[in-house]
């Protein structure tokens, strides 16, 4: 190992390492720069008109201001968000094919399917979060329970006589629902419905009389529904009277969905960094805060690093609501 000979072979190696990986570092750098150098293509994988279409619609127009590029926002729904990934996650790794990732296609599909096309975290390169949508409990209002440790009380004191409605199997409110009842010791039965709109019409009705939801808004504030918390750390905006879970009564509580940009495997780190940083300038800016605080929403933003720990503790966490609750896989 004293051989000047492969002393000097090793340093030649070294350098020649570090010349490499400040040559792509630079690339990196400079390919951040020089994007972009076309349109760029926000994948929605959920149907045109819902709410991942609508806030990313709303990020596409401040993001093309930025870019002076269009930003095209393409629907390619399915499979709870899966088949819109998939698409993304085989694009060219070049930063002109975004997808607008939910907890459903990042999260919970895993824990939920058991064939995924994708791997949710190796498949994808974490960009940035890009809102938070809390759920709100929410009640018919014959149900005799004025705030959430009455409605933990009345649901106790009648096993399996309520019932809460989602927009799905597998859905976060579902899934909200089964936490719910986990932490709160409760025997709420789950109904499931194809959306949110029949769920809410049935809920509006008393055929079911409880619901985790973010479509109730309208009617709380009309008196038909009655908000009793909401489900994410901080009160809402839309309804700032209303307590969330831990106030109310139930201490760590938390069931959030949210969405967020991804890049296929592979987009240079640099590129999205400065996607990241662009994505949290338009995300600040007072008419998207305000579009996403009167759909009940959160503006939110992160980094690559940040998202990427993020999605690692999200599937964690709705992989045991799935397994504890019994959610069937498909």
């Amino acid at each position: 190992m004293n051989d000047p000979t492969h002393r000097s072979h090793f340093r030649r190696r070294s350098t020649l390492a570090i010349l490499i990986g400040g040559l792509a570092l630079s690339m990196g750098a400079l390919n951040a720069q020089e994007w972009p150098s076309r349109p760029v293509r926000i994948v929605v994988p959920y149907p045109a008109g819902g709410a991942v279409d609508i806030v990313t619609r709303a990020l596409a127009d401040r993001l093309s201001a930025q870019w002076r590029q269009p930003v095209v926002v393409e629907n390619k729904a399915g499979a709870g968000g899966v088949i819109g990934a998939d698409s993304v996650s085989k694009a060219t790794p070049d930063g002109h094919t975004l997808v607008m990732a939910t907890v459903s296609s990042h999260a919970i599909a895993p824990a939920v399917y058991r064939k995924m096309p994708y791997d949710a975290a190796a498949d994808f390169g974490a960009i940035s979060l890009v809102a938070l949508t809390p759920y709100i409990i929410t009640v018919h209002p014959d149900v005799p329970a004025a705030n959430l440790r009455e409605l933990i009380a009345h649901a106790k004191a009648n096993p399996g006589k309520l019932n809460f409605g989602s927009s799905g199997t597998g859905t976060t409110p579902h899934l909200a629902g089964e936490l719910f009842n986990t932490q709160a010791g409760t025997r709420i039965a789950h109904v499931p419905y194809k959306g949110s709109a029949p769920m809410l019409a049935d809920l509006l009705g008393g055929q079911v009389q409880v619901a985790f939801d973010n479509t109730v808004i309208p009617n709380i504030k009309a008196g038909k529904l009655r908000g009793l918390a909401v489900t994410g750390p901080v009160r809402l905006a839309a309804v700032a009277d209303l307590p969330t879970a831990a106030e109310a009564g139930l201490p760590g509580y938390e069931a959030v969905g949210w969405m967020g940009l991804y890049a296929p495997k592979g987009t240079p780190m640099a590129l999205r960094m400065r996607l990241a940083q662009d994505t949290a300038r338009a995300a600040a800016t007072p008419e998207f805060v305000a579009r996403m605080e009167g759909l009940g929403f959160q503006a939110r933003t992160n980094s690559p690093t940040e998202f990427d720990t993020y999605l690692k503790s999200e599937q964690q966490k709705w992989a045991k609501v799935v397994k504890d609750a019994g959610v069937p896989q498909e």
